[in-house]
């Protein structure tokens, strides 16, 4: 049940108390209240189970834009930010990575719009900062209250408003001009082109979005929601997958077709959440594993088919395209991670703020900064994503084959990864930020069992590597061994599973080194290739191979996307044994001579674990929740 507030301590509280409170009805709220003062505020607070939405009374604003307010996606505790002037009696507020990050700042990026929505967790922290507020000072009631919230360490995101219209007045000639501001603006048109993405990338800006929101405006009208698109995208990439498997100059072409109308509606999901304003955990979790299961069958598919015209690394290719794009996607959640908890610090003045790192992150927030220009769009499009790799994949495929979109794919995505690595390892030393300290580390790490009862080694970073790269000799040393018609020797493998057991000895030691955000990655590396080098010493088939990284990449993104939603761990995460187990009993399969066996056996066990860990979470828990059984929507 969502409880919206109106605070009507300020002189104004007449004139705008019952508009905003019709209007906080129509943005969904199941109950409206006004309060006097803060204390009848922190009353009302203290008996709500939900979401709780408060305003001033001195806010003139869309509907929709109180709506988009109470529904944001972003995360539990949001407030509404202006880029108006601050009047007297006005909270700044400091806003970076879409979190506010000082109320009261003396360089703001903004203004408190006067409302904003706490999450259920963050109730009890709005009604103590609304009895501490209680006593006055120099700014508004409702300004006083965020400010307090936020001094208490509550997460804030901000909400900012676009094509839209929100003012705050503070007399009648204001109220009359931002009336005429909101009556001059058509809502439903502008709500539409709000369900773009106000940033994209190169690709998707100028190929999808010109027309995709007619689309989106088409399945609103027809009743499709998000989820329905989402599995429609995946029908055309799966369909696509097959056709570039299939080969020939037809299928080859018709498969890029599909390639792309599957990445439209990829895009057209997103923009229809937004525009219907259904969002969900649900939605969301299937938006981010649908993408990685639409990308990797693809992958297989080229490979299939760069097999089935005679080159026999096929699936090899196609085995290396998926690696890598998993641990980049590794690095990328880290490292936002990272940035998040820097912006969320007070700053500091580091000894290298002249130094490279320094000069490199001011450099990045002035080509951000610059939208539109050729080093913006250059900067988004060299380190390839996913507009970009689709793109270049359906033209490589249709014009020259799944040979050379795999080579292409690989290239590009190498030379974006050291890119993006390179310069993100600079900066991360130069933001001294022990982002894994904040975190379970154990947990997303991966770890399971074995790793806890190892004992302790300092250094995590370092033995992540060193098992990484102990993966990595292992499957160079594989492959040299198949290619000569031998048999890998048996001190290899354990060699190398004891590098990978040293790695986890950093399981439970202090990730609080500037470079620490790498070991998930570095761990789902040597995860991975020692998986390979294991089915290739085994001469198991490839595409069983393949098979068997694809339930492992499902199941990180799994708990990548719970991280990214600051959710709890998967109901069945500890029967998936952690890397260390899985890697320990295909290391056993080796040496006892039935490595694919084992790779099938447990890439089938992961499988069956992985569907019913996604029933439990999104089914059956939240049923017994509800006191009935309804599918997630």
């Amino acid at each position: 049940m969502t409880l919206a507030i109106v605070l009507a301590a300020e002189p104004a509280a007449g004139r705008l108390t019952e508009r905003l409170a019709a209007q906080w009805r129509r943005a969904g709220a199941d109950d409206v209240r006004v309060a006097a003062d803060l204390t009848e505020l922190a009353d009302l607070v203290a008996d709500a189970t939900g979401p709780v939405l408060v305003s001033g009374p001195d806010l003139v604003a869309h509907t929709a834009v109180l709506k988009h307010l109470a529904t944001s996606p972003v995360g539990p505790t949001v407030a509404l930010v202006l880029t108006d002037p601050p009047a007297p009696g006005q909270a700044t507020v400091r806003e970076e990575r879409g979190q506010v990050v000082e109320v009261g700042a003396a360089d703001p990026s903004g203004v408190f719009g006067g409302a904003l929505r706490v999450g259920a967790a963050d109730l009890p922290a709005l009604a103590d900062a609304a009895r501490r507020a209680a006593g006055g000072g120099p700014l508004g009631a409702v300004d006083r209250l965020v400010a307090d919230l936020a001094a208490r360490g509550t997460l804030i995101f901000a909400h900012r408003v676009r094509l839209l219209v929100a003012h705050r007045v503070g007399d009648e000639a204001q109220r009359a001009a931002a009336e005429s501001a909101v009556a001059a603006v058509d809502e439903d048109r502008a709500e539409l082109k709000l369900s773009v993405k106000e940033r994209d990338d190169f690709f998707t800006t100028f190929f999808v979005s010109t027309w995709s929101p007619y689309v989106t405006k088409a399945a609103a009208r027809i009743g499709i929601g998000p989820t329905g698109v989402t599995m429609v995208s995946v029908a055309f990439a799966v369909a696509a997958a097959v056709l570039f498997g299939a080969g020939g100059r037809p299928a080859l072409v018709a498969g890029a077709v599909l390639l792309y109308l599957g990445f439209v509606l990829d895009c057209v999901d997103g923009q229809l959440a937004r525009y219907t304003r259904h969002f969900s955990a649900w939605g969301g979790w299937l938006d981010t594993m649908a993408d990685r299961f639409k990308e990797y069958v693809v992958y297989a598919g080229l490979g299939f088919g760069a097999t089935h015209a005679g080159f026999r690394y096929g699936w090899a290719l196609a085995l290396a395209a998926m690696t890598l794009q998993t641990v980049r996607h590794m690095t990328d959640t880290w490292y936002g991670a990272l940035h998040d908890e820097a912006a969320r610090r007070p700053k500091v003045v580091s000894a290298d703020a002249g130094g490279i790192g320094g000069k490199l992150n001011a450099a990045s927030t002035r080509v951000q900064a610059d939208t539109g220009s050729v080093s913006y769009w250059l900067k988004r499009t060299v380190v390839f994503p996913i507009g970009e790799r689709w793109a270049l994949i359906a033209i490589a495929a249709a014009l020259f084959g799944p040979l050379v979109a795999l080579v292409a794919v690989l290239v590009w995505g190498t030379l974006a990864f050291a890119y993006t690595a390179g310069l993100r390892t600079l900066r991360a030393r130069w933001m001294r930020v022990p982002v894994l300290t904040t975190v379970d580390a154990g947990l997303h790490r991966d770890d399971g069992l074995l790793a806890r009862t190892l004992p302790t080694a300092r250094r995590p970073l370092l033995l992540a590597v060193l098992g990484a790269l102990g993966a990595a000799g292992t499957l160079v040393w594989a492959l040299l061994a198949v290619h000569g018609g031998g048999d890998l020797p048996v001190w290899v493998p354990v060699l190398a599973l004891v590098l990978l057991l040293g790695a986890a000895q950093g399981s439970r030691a202090p990730h609080d080194g500037s470079l620490d955000w790498l070991v998930p990655a570095a761990l789902r590396a040597a995860e991975y290739l020692f998986a390979i080098a294991v089915g290739v010493a085994g001469r198991a088939p490839a595409w069983m191979i393949f098979g068997y990284v694809l339930v492992l990449t499902l199941l990180h993104y799994d708990l990548t996307a719970r991280l990214e939603k600051r959710q709890a761990a998967p109901p069945l995460h500890a029967a998936t044994l952690g890397w260390p187990g899985r890697s320990l009993l295909l290391a056993i399969g080796l040496i006892a001579g039935y490595a694919s066996y084992a790779l099938a056996t447990l890439g089938a066990y992961l499988l069956v674990v992985f569907v019913a860990s996604v029933v439990l979470a999104w089914v059956v828990l939240p049923a017994r929740a509800r006191g009935g059984v309804r599918s997630p929507g």
